[in-house]
């Protein structure tokens, strides 16, 4: 199963940094496992990672001899698996547009109906503490709540989800609303959708995608 996860892991970064959302060897991701969690190593460019590569740690952060140093975001990661049962895989990026509306230190509000895939009524941005601290582990976990994206005030963003794949692509959809958001801003200021209308929007995706019909086809 480990084995899985690390390649997991490693495909799932290297997808990241092609996405752009990771210049040079920015951003960290982790997942589950059954010691604790596998993260990815420090200062490691993406696509020389390979899955023995990916770091195991417990949850007191204690690794087994002979891996990489942990990312320095490590603590990050454990503090958000450990405040969220709900959670399994996170993603970390400094993707251009989700940064620089964290150096505005600004939340992204509901210009866009798909903030909802966020967990909530807008993605707030966490207070700014130094990267790897404990400090800003403590912020992240404040600003997320029961939401599943944050911003990193001067620092970047954070994207979570029940899986790795689901983590990067709500980061994916998170760097889009902040890309629209800070081009909507410069001719105006963007119309924000209210409550009722999110709420809306939700019940609206509680239908969306394919689904097997559970009627007899007739042909």
């Amino acid at each position: 199963m480990t084995m899985r996860l690390r390649d997991e892991l490693v495909s799932t970064a290297k997808r990241m940094s092609s996405l752009g959302l990771t210049p040079g060897m920015s951003g960290n991701i982790s997942i589950r496992s059954p010691l604790g969690m596998l993260v990815t190593p420090s200062g490691m460019p993406y696509p020389d990672m390979t899955a023995d590569d990916a770091v195991e740690l417990k949850m007191d952060g204690t690794a087994r001899p002979g891996q990489h140093a942990p990312t320095t975001e490590w603590q990050l990661h454990r503090d958000i698996l450990g405040a969220r049962q709900d959670v399994t895989a996170i993603v970390h990026t400094h993707s251009l547009f989700c940064t620089t509306m964290s150096m505005l230190r600004r939340d992204i509000p509901a210009v866009h109906y798909m903030v909802v895939l966020a967990g909530s009524d807008a993605i707030p941005c966490a207070e700014y503490a130094t990267f790897g601290s404990a400090k800003l582990a403590l912020n992240a976990v404040t600003a997320l709540r029961g939401g599943h994206a944050c911003l990193l005030a001067n620092h970047g963003m954070v994207a979570l989800g029940p899986t790795l794949a689901g983590a990067l692509r709500l980061a994916a959809e998170v760097e889009t609303l902040a890309s629209q958001y800070w081009h909507a801003a410069q001719l105006g200021t963007p119309h924000v959708l209210d409550r009722e209308e999110l709420e809306a929007v939700r019940n609206r995706f509680s239908e969306y995608g394919q689904r097997r019909s559970k009627t007899k086809r007739s042909w």
